[in-house]
């Protein structure tokens, strides 16, 4: 009596026969130990048991197997201590999981908790935890799972039922019994064809699923969950020592006009320690909220009547301008014209740049006569506009726009966080048009810019090429040669950088620079996007 949780069936025992059956299939196919992997990281297939180096950080081989030795037995040999830390592997530089077989020769780095992928691998497996609880506990379907830099979340459909706040302790609780049980994520690669009759009974999987492109995907088995995920993962949950389930909100699939979902956002450690430490560091963050900081020293604040829009105060006000003042000083002195565009165009501008495929959803509209209007949500395609709107020699090139115009994003309610995340909000914002032979030379001064910029207001950073992702525009060449020429650009700078496969705009890579707080936090501000779409669709030309 007084149960929040439905009665909900346990797993569908046919669907994890039916995974069991592909993994065997899949195991006897590679004649591997029953990894069901598939294609493995880094070079060519030997045959199993061909003895192969592996190279280990600081210069140390060790011999090992071909489809025979893991990582994992790599970690043992090395001791108790490094075994028990390591999360994942990279492998010949890809990232994989610990129990798949090393298939050629192999550089070999194990990561911890203490590294950006082993901590992302970490919480993205504990969100595969979360979810598989919440499937049962809320008689729920799980919809996606996200790591993210502070934590994880998970999505679920529950129709027309809420989360409660009052759940969240006994949500955890089960979580937590869930990771005891020590169950194992199970790897399985598989055809499209194969993984749609696996996850047939999810609709939002198999939609997951349509968007990939390549002839195979990869799925992990977590107890009685099943999740289209590309790993990796951790070997099992008891490697999961503490979780906390922080917060419940609404959610749409798929952005605006999406199914109503419900999404559950924690976070969780390799010990209680780890979490405590957390904690304190919470409360401390807590005491420098921007958003009581604000409040307190009366500089804005946001109001239900506009939401997602800040009022600055007066004293606000002065800061904002302030800052305003310093970038357009450091635009004059390093050639920078400023430009004012409109705040509303015609969809059609959207379509032509190719925005209106990939955000439509988050593009605000607004009914006008004879056709609706939408608020812009960047500058690109206005800068864009100004460059064509009449011939242009070589000699303006590199043309360099900068506009602090005032942009427009339908932001999910359930994202808008203070300032950090709005729906109104301006940028420091700035296109350089310019030749190929100009290219290298105004990616160093745009990265000149910004360390000069962070330099001033005390900002320590960290760099990232963020590369292709799936449903990019434009032709694999132009990529590659875009991402080349960025990766050029990072490595002239002397700054250590770090990959993030998928990371890039749909028309382009960028580096993407992350700001550290106070309280060693950090946080995705500035990019620098590298964009060869977009001169092609407005056929932009010189003389």
């Amino acid at each position: 009596p007084g149960d929040p949780r439905p009665q909900v069936s346990g797993p569908d025992p046919e669907r994890l026969r039916l995974f069991q059956r592909l993994r065997a299939a899949a195991a006897e196919q590679w004649d591997g130990p029953g990894d069901g992997a598939g294609g493995g990281a880094g070079g060519g297939r030997l045959p199993p048991g061909t003895p192969i180096r592996i190279a280990l950080p600081g210069g140390r081989r060790l011999p090992g197997r071909a489809l025979q030795t893991t990582p994992f037995q790599v970690a043992t040999e090395l001791g108790a201590g490094l075994a028990q830390a390591a999360l994942v592997a990279r492998v010949n530089g890809t990232l994989q999981d610990l129990d798949r077989p090393l298939e050629c020769d192999t550089d070999l780095e194990l990561l911890d908790f203490s590294t950006p992928e082993g901590r992302e691998a970490f919480w993205r497996s504990s969100a595969c935890v979360l979810g598989a609880v919440a499937e049962q506990f809320f008689g729920a379907t799980l919809c996606s799972t996200r790591a993210t830099e502070d934590g994880f979340f998970c999505d679920v459909h529950m129709g027309s039922r809420t989360v409660q706040s009052a759940e969240l302790p006994a949500l955890e609780e089960a979580c937590a019994t869930f990771a005891r049980a020590r169950h194992r994520f199970e790897r399985l690669e598989a055809t499209r064809q194969q993984l749609a009759e696996l996850l047939q009974h999810n609709a939002f999987q198999l939609q997951q699923l349509e968007e990939v492109t390549s002839p195979v995907a990869t799925v992990y088995r977590c107890g009685p969950l099943l999740q289209l995920c590309r790993g990796p993962l951790l070997r099992h949950t008891g490697l999961i020592g503490a979780l906390r389930v922080l917060t419940c909100s609404a959610a749409l699939w798929g952005g605006a006009g999406g199914q109503s979902l419900q999404r559950v956002a924690a976070v969780a450690f390799p010990s209680t320690q780890d979490l405590e430490q957390w904690e304190r560091a919470q409360d401390e963050a807590a005491q420098r909220d921007h958003r009581r900081i604000g409040k307190d020293q009366e500089l804005f604040f946001f109001h239900k009547f506009s939401p997602g829009s800040c009022f600055f105060l007066p004293r606000g006000a002065h800061v904002y301008n302030t800052l305003v003042e310093f970038i357009r000083s450091e635009y004059r002195a390093r050639g920078f014209s400023e430009v004012v565009t409109p705040n509303l165009f015609s969809p059609q501008l959207w379509e032509l740049s190719g925005h209106w495929q990939h955000y439509s959803p988050n593009i605000f509209s607004v009914p006008a006569t004879p056709e609706n209007l939408s608020l812009k949500p960047m500058n690109c395609p206005a800068h864009c506009l100004m460059f064509a709107h009449r011939p242009r020699s070589w000699r303006e090139l590199p043309l360099r726009l900068a506009d602090f115009g005032v942009l427009h994003r339908n932001e999910p309610p359930g994202t808008l966080t203070g300032l950090t995340r709005v729906r109104r909000f301006q940028q420091d914002d700035a296109h350089i048009f310019c030749t190929l032979e100009q290219l290298e030379s105004e990616i160093d001064s745009s990265l000149d810019f910004i360390r000069t910029v962070y330099a001033v207001l005390g900002f320590s950073f960290r760099l990232a090429l963020a590369t292709r992702p799936d449903g990019f525009l434009g032709d694999p060449e132009t990529w590659d040669r875009a991402e080349q020429q960025l990766e050029q650009s990072l490595r002239n700078f002397g700054q250590p950088w770090e990959l993030s496969p998928g990371d890039g705009a749909f028309y382009g890579p960028k580096i993407d620079i992350r700001i550290r707080d106070a309280l060693g936090r950090h946080h995705q501000c500035g990019t620098i996007q590298l964009d060869f779409q977009m001169p092609e669709r407005f056929e932009l030309e010189y003389a």
